[in-house]
């Protein structure tokens, strides 16, 4: 199996930025694409970027396009998620999870997933 675990979040104030890592364990990192979703008390979970084995290709939800980034390393086993010009409705946890599959944009095909990473935003 693979282990995921975030880190990186806290408080900081609107317009502010964070930066979140996934750090993933054992030797095959670089065989799963690596997405990252967040979820608020009451409220489904939401897909917020994805990235592919080689970072050759990203994908991003409208309501971050523009201010997130999502990167890889895979010599450090990590996943990143630059977060620019952040806003109160950003808050939540986020989680990483990966995929074994070439269809990585589904939800369903993730089938590992860190534990969360708290992110609040002040206005």
């Amino acid at each position: 199996q693979v282990q995921l675990v975030e880190s990186g979040g806290g408080l900081v104030q609107a317009g502010d930025s964070l930066r979140l890592s996934c750090a993933a364990s054992g030797r095959t990192f670089s065989t799963y694409a690596m997405g990252w979703f967040r979820q608020a008390p009451g409220k489904e979970r939401e897909f917020v970027a994805a990235i592919n084995r080689s970072a050759s290709n990203t994908y991003y939800a409208d309501s971050v396009k523009g201010r997130f980034t999502i990167s890889r390393d895979n010599a450090k086993n990590t996943v990143y998620l630059q977060m620019n010009s952040l806003k109160p409705e950003d808050t939540t946890v986020y989680s990483c999870a990966a995929s074994g599959s070439t269809r990585y944009l589904r939800v369903g095909t993730y089938d590992y997933w860190g534990q969360g990473a708290q992110v609040t935003i002040s206005s």
